[in-house]
């Protein structure tokens, strides 16, 4: 009998896993599921709950998997065909055609900065700056791909992924403090605040979610096929 995936174990308590997924929308009076932007059988988009700022986004895997070095060869290639999309949504809602993604990917729990060892991309439109806070804070980076990633991730290290101006480059993780990422996003000039926790159902976190959902739906339908599943027309 093969061994039980971390997602099928009785004390299996990840929030972006069923049944607890959408739990923390609910606690801050948000939707849930039916926030969701679009999805395919490996992914789900939604705003993120504590946006850093209006159109933050989160690509988050339906099945548990523990970062994107964890994906197999297809599933990164249709996560890369997401990124595609949503530059098309933040071009349409707010006229700017970069982006920023980033992800703490944890080879452990917890490793990365992460809070949550469940694969999920950050997206931030016209967002930069945030890869040179991170290399002032003695974190230098080398150019990412899926072998890059795959490669830390099998050999037990926690690494940072930065998309910005067009080129992806991966970050030593280890040991950084939790939420990293979203520190040097507002260190960047997003804001002070930047603990998810924090700001989490306050009226103007809830404003940014609930106008980040609008501004996608109405991109969304101004682009037919916009945000269908990545192998629909395959």
């Amino acid at each position: 009998m093969a061994e039980p995936t971390v997602r099928d174990e009785p004390d299996h308590d990840c929030v972006l896993c069923p049944p607890l997924r959408f739990r923390v929308n609910g606690m801050a009076g948000l939707p849930g599921e039916s926030g969701v932007i679009a999805g395919d059988r490996d992914f789900f988009l939604i705003p993120d709950v504590a946006p850093l700022a209006e159109g933050h986004l989160l690509l988050v895997t339906r099945e548990h998997h523990q970062c994107a070095g964890d994906f197999p060869g297809p599933m990164w290639e249709r996560a890369m065909r997401w990124r595609d999309r949503v530059a098309r949504l933040y071009r349409e809602a707010y006229g700017l055609g970069g982006l920023l993604l980033f992800e703490h990917g944890p080879a452990s729990p917890q490793g990365g900065g992460a809070c949550v060892d469940h694969a999920h991309w950050h997206f931030l439109p016209g967002t930069a700056g945030v890869r040179t806070v991170v290399e002032r804070e003695g974190r230098p980076g080398v150019p990412a791909d899926h072998a890059t990633l795959q490669a830390r991730y099998r050999a037990g290290r926690s690494y940072l992924l930065i998309e910005e101006d067009g080129a992806a480059t991966v970050h030593p993780g280890d040991g950084v403090r939790s939420q990293f990422l979203r520190w040097a996003v507002a260190a960047g000039g997003a804001g002070p605040a930047w603990r998810w926790q924090e700001t989490f159902g306050l009226p103007a976190s809830r404003g940014r979610f609930l106008r980040t959902l609008r501004a996608m739906r109405a991109a969304a339908d101004a682009l037919p096929g916009a945000v269908q599943p990545p192998d629909s027309h395959q």
